[in-house]
Order: structure tokens, then C-alpha cells, then sequence
């Protein structure tokens, strides 16, 4: 990522809903989100990043870890088009994406997919993290088509 507010959006943008709440262990995660950054842990022992935040390196089990800024780049793993609103709240987005990116660190986080209609959402498509800002100071991560970069053909979902 090149700066704090790369992919940045406003509150305006998007309507409030149910934010996840942050537990000892994902506190720093989503810290890093209000700061327009993505970090991820990466254990000391063994060196690899893993997600969704734990209190241990989910690969060697060492408690011995860092939490690490990671490019913000990756590869949509999978997805699926939300077509009907589960939460009231939503209802006004549909249809939504939601996905599974892998990052080029290698873990994988459940996110929405925005900047593209679904209809042109592809597995293998890379990916870029943005951040959209709502009210009271909640921040969530999303991530968008990278632009310039080559979309694979449509591969079996």
C-alpha cells in the first residue's frame, strides 16, 4: 500500500451496519483499519502471516508474533453475489459481493468485493484493499479490481 488513505471512501457513501466487534486479539487489526492500513500477524518462529487474528501462530503454535503491515494486494480466492438483504440494513446495496481474497502474503479474509457489477466479478481477479470510512469512526476493509493489471477469462465459481 502506498499511503494511509489509498482507496479511501467516505461515510456518505455507504449507510451503517452491523460492524464487527473487536476482540483482544483483533483490536490491533482493526486499529490499523481506522488508520487506512492493513496488517496482519506474522509469527517470529516460523515467519508466515495467518488470519483471522489469534493469540498464537496458527502454523508452529508460538505465541511469539508481530502484527505486520501486508501490501494490501491479492487475488480473489472466491465469491458469492448476495441477491437478497439478510440484514435490513443492506438492503439498499443489493446485490453485493462478498469474497474470499487471498493475499499475496498468503492468508485469506472474507470481504465485500466493490468497484465492479457482479456480473463481472471473476475468480483470480486481483485485487486491491480499500477502506470505507462510516459513521462514529467504524472502518471496514473492502477490496476492489486492481486497475492496470490483467483480468484472467471467466474460470468455474
Amino acid at each position: 500500500m502506498s499511503g494511509p488513505t489509498q482507496g479511501a471512501t467516505t461515510e456518505a457513501d455507504h449507510p451503517l451496519r452491523v460492524v464487527p466487534q473487536p476482540t483482544p486479539e483483533s483490536q490491533p487489526f482493526w486499529d490499523a483499519c481506522a488508520r487506512h492500513e492493513l496488517v496482519i500477524q506474522r509469527c517470529r518462529s516460523c515467519g508466515r502471516f495467518w488470519f483471522p487474528p489469534s493469540n498464537h501462530c496458527q502454523h508452529c503454535w508460538s505465541e511469539d508474533f508481530a502484527w505486520e503491515p501486508v501490501s494490501g494486494r491479492g487475488e480473489l480466492y472466491t465469491f458469492t453475489v448476495y441477491r437478497r438483504a439478510y440484514a435490513p440494513e443492506l438492503a439498499e446495496q443489493l446485490p453485493y459481493v462478498v469474497g474470499v481474497v487471498e493475499l499475496e502474503q498468503g492468508p485469506r479474509l472474507i470481504t465485500n468485493i466493490v468497484d465492479r457489477e457482479p456480473g463481472d466479478v471473476r475468480v483470480g481477479m486481483p485485487v486491491e484493499v480499500v477502506f470505507l470510512d462510516f459513521p462514529a469512526g467504524v472502518t471496514l476493509h473492502a477490496f476492489r479490481p486492481r486497475e492496470n493489471s490483467r483480468t484472467p477469462s471467466t474460470r468455474a465459481v
